[in-house]
């Protein structure tokens, strides 16, 4: 035990291991156990759509946090289809696949520094946002377009002017998912993925936006649940010394705050435990580690109990403990700092939205139109954030099917003499939505199809037309343009 650690006692040192976890818990109100854990230093907490109603009641619980101590208190609130301010009803800005496609990298900074004074005045601090994956899988299950796109250059500069933007409004922007989730076709939430490559490629391709994010000053990394077998061998990235302490802080030259993906998560949880996933993702060099909605306060109590355990027995440096320590008051230092607003509002979000779409074809008057939607699962990041043309206001009949079980028959049927418009979500992923659609072009080659994920299938000879997301601002401005 270091010098400093040394004769503080059991109680400090517990205060240490507390002090690097984000806990979540469920409901509007913080729990008791939560606001006594934030008096006995936990680090902070991470909250999530159930955590949400409004921005009115959000501010009352940072503010209940504020009042128990002084903690981080993080979501992720990405745009598009990720998003926890508005996880409800859906984001009034576009994602970063949409800005990806626009291109305009003063208007990525403007959109997350408007999203960024949203945060900041509901009380929240650092936004696990933006994503910096070069998404290279078209059949990537977790990021798509969550990612700027599939050019490192692009997503480097776009990566850059949403750390920017967020962090000009007083809120620490992380980058994630070091050191890329982008060629992986498996979801970190529920096993451990592959990235295939070697060093070379991955620093060609996979890092550059993470380099970039780095020199222009990002708060803070979060690391990815994905196995690097040229860098990290057989475990993931989050629990391997020479992702993070090596080739992050080492080879990056990155100083700042790591904090882990949520540890819940399959690719951790299942193979190490909660408690051991944390344990050696401190050993790894991580300062601050998510835990993910699951946990309970016993949880939090055990893991805490891990990692004194660990520095006592000498499979964690105190040491570890004081540095992430130091890191994250830095952190808090830099939070403290004041910040004069500029963002624009929401408007900002429709505005770039309707830059994104993508029109291929000729749009038609609309005669008493028909929407069918074929519906997607969720995902687990995502959660079940209403998407599509469902919850606008809109003069078309808007129907949502299960592709799979449609009565097409049905449907050609209730389209009679009217404008068919068919949206799909991320149709290139599920042979059922294309199916449904290519049934129901077949009969109806006037059809418009929609598509609200990647545009990666694309129906010949439709008027197509790509949103590049499926936030609440992508459908409004579908629904504009095709005149719903």
């Amino acid at each position: 035990m270091s010098e400093l650690t040394a004769g503080r006692g059991d109680r400090e040192l517990r205060r240490l291991a507390a002090g690097t976890l984000l806990a979540a818990f469920q409901g509007t109100e913080a729990p008791d156990w939560v606001l006594r854990g934030l008096q006995d230093g936990l680090g902070g907490v991470t909250l999530f759509g159930f955590n949400v109603a409004d921005a009115a009641r959000l501010s009352a619980l940072t503010a209940r946090l504020r009042e128990a101590g002084d903690p981080v208190v993080s979501l992720d609130e990405e745009g598009g289809d990720v998003t926890r301010l508005a996880y409800h009803v859906g984001s009034p800005y576009p994602g970063s696949a949409a800005l990806g496609a626009v291109d305009d990298i003063e208007l990525t900074r403007r959109v997350h520094r408007s999203m960024g004074d949203e945060l900041a005045g509901c009380g929240v601090n650092l936004d696990m946002a933006p994503s910096a994956d070069v998404n290279t899988a078209d059949d990537n299950p977790v990021i798509g377009t969550r990612s700027f796109g599939a050019d490192p250059a692009l997503v480097a500069r776009h990566t850059v002017a949403a750390v920017q933007g967020l962090q000009s409004a007083g809120v620490a922007a992380c980058v994630k998912h070091f050191p890329g989730h982008g060629a992986t076709r498996q979801d970190s939430h529920l096993e451990l993925p592959l990235v295939d490559v070697s060093r070379e490629l991955l620093h060609e391709r996979e890092l550059v936006p993470f380099r970039a994010a780095v020199e222009a000053g990002v708060r803070s990394v979060m690391t990815a649940h994905v196995r690097v077998p040229a860098v990290t061998g057989d475990v993931p990235a989050t629990l391997s010394p020479a992702a993070v302490a090596g080739l992050l802080r080492g080879e990056l030259g990155y100083d700042g705050v790591v904090v882990t993906d949520a540890l819940d998560m399959g690719a951790v949880a299942g193979a190490y435990g909660l408690a051991g996933g944390a344990v050696l993702s401190l050993a790894a060099g991580a300062d601050l580690l998510c835990l993910g909605p699951t946990p309970t306060a016993d949880d939090v109590r055990r893991i805490t109990d891990a990692i004194v355990e660990a520095v006592g027995d000498g499979r964690l440096p105190a040491a570890r403990l004081e540095e992430a320590a130091e890191r994250v008051a830095r952190l808090r230092a830099w939070f403290g700092a004041s910040r004069s607003g500029e963002g624009e509002g929401s408007m900002i979000g429709l505005a770039a939205a309707r830059r994104a779409v993508r029109l291929t074809g000729p749009v038609s008057r609309m005669i008493d139109p028909l929407v069918v939607e074929m519906d997607t699962p969720p995902t687990i990041a995502v959660g079940d954030v209403p998407w599509g043309f469902t919850p606008l206001p809109s003069r078309a009949e808007v129907v949502r099917v299960r592709p799979e079980a449609a009565d097409l028959p049905g449907i050609l049927r209730r389209a009679t003499g009217r404008s068919l418009i068919v949206v799909v979500k991320d149709a290139h992923r599920y042979e059922t939505s294309r199916s449904a659609v290519s049934a129901l072009l077949a009969s109806r080659p006037d059809a418009t199809v929609v598509e609200m994920g990647l545009p990666i299938w694309r129906p010949a000879g439709v008027t197509y037309l790509a949103t590049y997301g499926a936030a609440r601002a992508n459908a409004q401005a579908a629904a504009e343009l095709l005149g719903v």
